[in-house]
Order: structure tokens, then sequence, then C-alpha cells
């Protein structure tokens, strides 16, 4: 048997006695040339916490690179880099899930949210959630943020940029369904009562370059449930299309009672619209008043 002995042991004891010692030792920084994200949230409104995005919260990240002035396409695959994940940490901080470096030339910028896997970078098929009212759990988000579609762009960044500032902004159309006390109407609003917004498209196609979100043409209309964020207020991600029929459109259940109204409706992609429902004792007696739109800057 062979016997090893440690190198370390014939060292002269001053050389070691040299090693220990107080001058810092310089080693490369791992992050150098490592690109920095920041991302924005168009309002924290809009989010049930509130807080705008929230720890946990995982966005997409894809780079293109310029050829010499000239901004190279987005593509599915073989951009600088490709869907990369990037987690925030609930205080400022996005944590990638592989380190994204700068490249020598210009790049573009792209992020969306909820992260996902495209399976095509113009035509991917998407969905919102039929039950919006379903609570986030530790492995999966609420029914209404995941049909909460953002997007964001920043173009022409440099490494002298450091840090990429995506502002995302909303693809998707929101409806906000205000209950109204008729003249007849006693009591408080029950604290337990559904909304559901029927005939919409539920299926859509997302374009990644864009951000756009359109109706899937070949899908068939459906029912989604409203979440209601306190009693007499409820509030749904729809995603934009137009519905140019009358037909049965919101329906408001609540003590054994069913308020159904038919209605026209357009709902415009990155806009809040607001309906104001008015109710009484009678399912009969019904008065529906859309207000204002708001735009996507300010929902």
């Amino acid at each position: 048997m062979k016997t090893i002995y440690s190198v370390l042991a014939f060292l002269p004891a001053m050389f070691l006695a040299g090693c220990n010692n107080d001058e810092p030792i310089n080693s490369p920084d791992e992050d150098e040339g490592v690109m920095k994200i920041s991302a924005v949230y168009p309002t924290v409104a809009s989010r049930a916490s509130d807080s705008g995005f929230d720890s946990g919260d995982k966005i997409g990240i894809y780079v293109t690179e310029y050829n010499d002035e000239t901004a190279s396409p987005l593509q599915i695959s073989g951009n600088w880099a490709n869907n990369v994940g990037a987690t925030f940490d609930g205080s400022s901080s996005w944590a990638t899930d592989k380190k994204i470096y700068w490249s020598d030339n210009t790049v573009d910028v792209y992020g969306y949210y909820p992260y996902m896997t495209p399976t095509s970078i113009d035509n991917h098929s998407w969905s919102v959630a039929l039950d919006q009212s379903t609570a986030a759990t530790d492995a999966q988000l609420s029914g209404y943020e995941a049909s909460d579609f953002l997007w964001a762009k920043t173009s022409g960044c440099t490494q002298s940029n450091e840090t990429v500032a995506l502002e995302f902004k909303h693809s998707c159309s929101k409806l906000i369904v205000q209950l109204v006390k008729g003249s007849n109407y006693v009591g408080d609003f029950p604290e337990v009562a559904e909304l559901y917004i029927h005939n919409v498209v539920a299926e859509a196609r997302i374009d990644f370059t864009t951000g756009a979100v359109f109706k899937d043409t070949y899908a068939d209309p459906t029912t989604i449930k409203a979440r209601m964020v306190e009693p007499g207020r409820f509030e749904a991600i729809i995603v934009p299309q137009r519905i140019d029929s009358r037909r049965p459109f919101l329906e408001l259940v609540s003590g054994g009672i069913s308020y159904l109204v038919e209605d026209t409706f357009n709902f415009k992609a990155g806009v809040q619209h607001t309906i104001s429902y008015t109710i009484s004792t009678s399912p009969e007696q019904l008065e529906i008043e859309i207000d204002g739109e708001v735009t996507g800057g300010e929902w």
C-alpha cells in the first residue's frame, strides 16, 4: 500500500504563517456582467394583496440581441435569453433561475407574468380561469391572479443600464360589478353571494412579441365565476372580446334568488369596466348602469 503524505505537512511553518494575514484576497465578482431586473406592477390596487408583486411571484424573461443597430425579432428559441424565470423576494430583488449575462451588443428585454411555458411566441394557447373565486395556495395562484396576464418590454438596453426596469401593463380586460341597493332593498348585502358572467369566451391566444391577448375564434362561449372582493363588489378578468347580440350576461345568485340580466358588451384590452348593478327584493326589478372606463395605466 502506498502512503500518501500531505504536501502541507512539509511546508515551512514560516510560509504557512505568511498565508494567514489580514490582507484582502482579490477574487472575481461573480455578478460582474450579470443583468439585474426590476419589475413595476401596473398598480397595486388590482392585486388581492394590494401590494404589487408579492413574494414568490414569478415572471418570464426573454432577451434579444441587436445586429449592429437592427433589433432581432423575438423567437420561441435562439434568443440571447429564452424564457428565464425570475422570482420576487418580496422586497426589491428578482432572482433569475439562471444568470443572464449582458451581451456586448444592445438588447431588448421582454417580460411577462404569470410564468408559463410558451409553445408559440406569437400564437400561444392560453385561457383565463373559469372560477376566479378560488384562493391562492402555496402551489398555485388564485383563479383571479392566474388570469391577469401582464406584459412588458424595455428596448435598447446596454450594460451601462446595470438594471433593466420592466414596466408591466395589463393585456386583458377587467370587469368590476358593484351592487347598488334599490329603493325597496332592505338590509346589507349578503356575505355569501355569487356572480357569473355568461356567454364569454375564456380561451385566448397570446402574442409575446407585443403582449396582445386575443380571443380564440374557434372556442365556444362559457361562464366565468367572478371573485367577491367584499359584499356587494365583484371582479373578474375577461379575454378582450365583443358580445354583439343581446343574451344572458350577468347573473347574481344570492339568498336563493337569481338576478339575471341580458345585455351586449365590449371588453377592451387593458381597460377596466365598472358596472353598477341595482337590485331589489324582486329578481324581475333590475337596473344596470355601465360607468366610465379606466385605462390600463390606472388599473
